[in-house]
């Protein structure tokens, strides 16, 4: 049985991390995010790797939390123990979005420290859609980096932007075409001095770390609160008939 999450080291210090869900778009189950929370949690503590770079298998980079997800407590401590390894993740946090990003994919991007993304790639967060709330601390993250009235427009209203409006509005930093280009350029940043790299980051990191993961609980505790009502699960239900569309 082939793995949901692709571990893979590529040496000069780059750890790469593929959601290998394609027949699902990539959709994030507990087990993923418990095995990306432990991934994350041990390249901490590995001397040896300094980045990590995630990227998707197939068309999606990923269509967002698996629907059967937002039914137990199991499941929303393993996505709140997912985000908040993110934010206290002490080296480089790299996404490279090969395809579509939906929700989660879309959200968790403004916790970490360099976007790359296809040409493909469009970026959606449906919340509202599904009577659902903001989450991986967009509701933060979001007006900071694009703006409160573009962070509104996809937040508030479901607005999806393609990979040149994400770069327009900061999400993304890159563009690319051949994703082969990306990964040339990563390893050649091993020749910089990687002390000082973790030094930046520490300093990048450390304003904001303790909003970001009160803003975590808070998100989650909300969320928690409103897939219990019976407006969300018929929404949901709804949306798992149409998922192919996305």
């Amino acid at each position: 049985m082939e793995e949901d999450i692709l571990k893979i080291n590529l040496g000069n210090g780059i750890q790469k991390i593929i959601l290998n869900r394609p027949k699902k778009k990539n959709a994030l189950s507990v087990k993923m995010y418990q095995e990306l929370e432990n991934i994350l949690n041990d390249s901490s503590k590995n001397d040896s790797i300094y980045m990590i770079v995630l990227t998707g298998t197939g068309d999606f980079f990923t269509s967002g939390n698996d629907i059967n997800m937002l039914h137990s407590i199991e499941s929303f401590t393993s996505f709140k123990n997912f985000i908040d390894a993110l934010i206290t993740f002490p080296k480089l946090l790299i996404a490279i979005v090969n395809g579509p990003a939906i929700g989660v994919g879309t959200t968790m991007l403004g916790l970490f420290d360099i976007v790359y993304a296809s040409e493909k790639a469009y970026f959606h967060t449906p919340f509202t859609k599904l009577g659902l709330i903001a989450e991986g601390c967009s509701s933060y993250t979001f007006p900071k980096i694009m703006g409160p009235s573009k962070a509104g427009d996809m937040l508030y209203f479901g607005y999806k932007i393609d990979a040149k409006e994400a770069k327009e509005y900061h999400l993304v930093g890159t563009i690319y075409k051949d994703v082969e280009e990306v990964w040339i350029y990563l390893r050649k940043l091993s020749q910089l001095s990687i002390k000082s790299i973790m030094a930046i980051k520490s300093l990048v990191q450390k304003w904001n770390k303790q909003i970001l993961l009160e803003v975590n609980k808070t998100e989650v505790e909300e969320l928690m609160k409103v897939c219990e009502s019976e407006e969300v699960i018929n929404r949901l239900l709804n949306f798992i008939s149409n998922k192919n569309k996305l």
